[in-house]
């Protein structure tokens, strides 16, 4: 099904321009596009411009009709800068919107004129009022889903929510987040990345909430090592893929999820491309180079990702340190780079091949495996799992980013502003820009 996303500010933007004044009014926006594997495409919001009062040929309190000399203007701009196009205007009332036989035609003069001025491209309408919104591709009756994307993940419109599941096994967490709560998560497609000590335990609760679309990601295998963090692997498991064990336990409790298990490394890009099409993303992975990627598919495809992490810190035989890091890389929310956390010099070493590390002057040995233990894994996990929660049922709970320092036994929630002109999240970098530009990864 074609989606358009927006960045939640832009939405609330939209509301508040267009809602409740006295007269119909009209938005353009500008999106990036994103192929899907079913034939469908992810439109994604990059840019809202509103109509002044001189871009109308007739506005009234029951239609508005833009000039042709702006719907030229955004057009042109739309081709050369290799966006489509969603056009949005108002409806009165409090009731959810519909189209109109009005807006059947003036849609149909606009998808004639954008089928010869920008063709290739897929263009949208949407209609919003106090009610509610709805929309679908421009000049067609394919409705499209809406999701508005920051701190909060809402669906804005479904036309097709799906039949009510039996909530009998969830009765205890739909006391909590509701029936509507307890539907978004059966409906929610998660990539979790990393099926090591964080991301083990991640797909174990996320499968006993409730979730039952899967992609795992994990290049590794289990170790002798990994027996004492990995949930659920057994003496047996040695040798055996990471997501292999993680999809074997997901799909002993929930026999109708959907997994799709991908032995590969995240800094690959046709690896990577499997993150494409899900909803939601957990980043569980212990390096610089992976986070580097993984932020980049966040923003330019506009998936909210929750990335963790923990350290042990162990000097003169004594543990100093033990933390913890549970963060939110979402629309208006500031990635890696803007925190300063990505260490430019280990994502480089991340992206070579062994043959490349070995024959490199400026890489001195190899890295020593870190200290880790389940509990704390098992802490930072259910924070970040208690963070989606908060995200997509709505539960309360505003802390997008949070550290966790053991020691201390404190949670600290910390808020970083996003660069202005961030090459990762902002609209002078990849947001939002979808296929049009490639992935920093490895292409082998």
């Amino acid at each position: 099904m074609t989606e358009l996303v927006l960045a939640s500010h832009d939405f609330a933007a939209i509301r508040g321009k267009l809602i409740g004044g006295e007269v119909e009014a009209c938005a353009i926006v500008y999106t990036g596009q994103a192929a899907r594997t079913d034939g469908s495409v992810r439109l994604l919001g990059r840019e809202v411009e509103f109509a002044a009062p001189s871009d109308y040929t007739r506005q009234g309190e029951l239609e508005a009709e833009l000039s042709p000399d702006f719907v030229a203007r955004v057009t042109k701009r739309a081709r050369r800068e290799g966006y489509g196009l969603t056009f949005v205007h108002s409806h009165p009332g409090d009731h959810a919107p519909g189209f109109s036989p009005t807006d059947d035609y003036g849609e149909g003069r606009l998808a004639g004129f954008l089928a010869h001025r920008h063709p290739g491209a897929v263009h949208g309408a949407m209609v919003v009022s106090a009610g509610g919104v709805r929309a679908r591709q421009l000049g067609k009756r394919e409705e499209m889903r809406v999701i508005s994307i920051g701190a909060r993940r809402d669906v804005l419109f479904d036309p097709a929510p799906g039949a009510q599941e039996d909530q009998g096994q969830f009765d205890r967490q739909v006391r909590a987040f509701g029936a509507a709560g307890q539907r978004a998560l059966g409906r929610l497609s998660v990539g979790i990345v990393g099926l090591g000590g964080t991301g083990s335990i991640v797909a174990q609760e996320l499968v006993h909430l409730g979730v039952r679309d899967f992609v795992l990601i994990d290049a590794d295998v289990i170790e002798e090592s990994n027996l004492n963090r990995v949930a659920h692997a057994t003496s047996a498991d040695i040798g055996h893929p990471k997501v292999e064990v993680a999809a074997r336990y997901i799909r002993s409790l929930a026999t109708d999820a959907r997994v799709k298990a991908v032995k590969g490394d995240i800094i690959r890009s046709r690896i990577a491309r499997e993150l494409f099409e899900t909803d939601f993303i957990l980043g569980c992975t212990d390096s610089h180079g992976s986070r580097a990627v993984l932020q980049q598919v966040s923003y330019q495809y506009l998936i909210p990702c929750i990335d963790m992490g923990t350290t042990i810190v162990v000097a003169d035989g004594k543990v100093t340190h033990i933390q913890g890091r549970v963060q939110l890389l979402a629309p208006g929310l500031a990635c890696f780079t803007c925190n300063n956390l990505l260490n430019a010099a280990e994502v480089r070493r991340d992206m070579m091949t062994a043959f490349e590390r070995k024959a490199d002057p400026y890489l001195q040995g190899a890295r020593e495996p870190a200290p880790a233990v389940i509990s704390v894994n098992g802490t930072v996990a259910s924070l970040a799992v208690t963070m989606l929660l908060s995200v997509v049922t709505g539960i309360p709970g505003a802390a997008r980013h949070v550290l966790y320092n053991a020691i201390a036994c404190t949670l600290r929630s910390v808020r970083a502003q996003p660069a202005e002109n961030c090459f990762v999240c902002s609209p002078s970098g990849a947001y939002a820009r979808g296929d049009a530009w490639p992935l920093n990864a490895r292409n082998d």
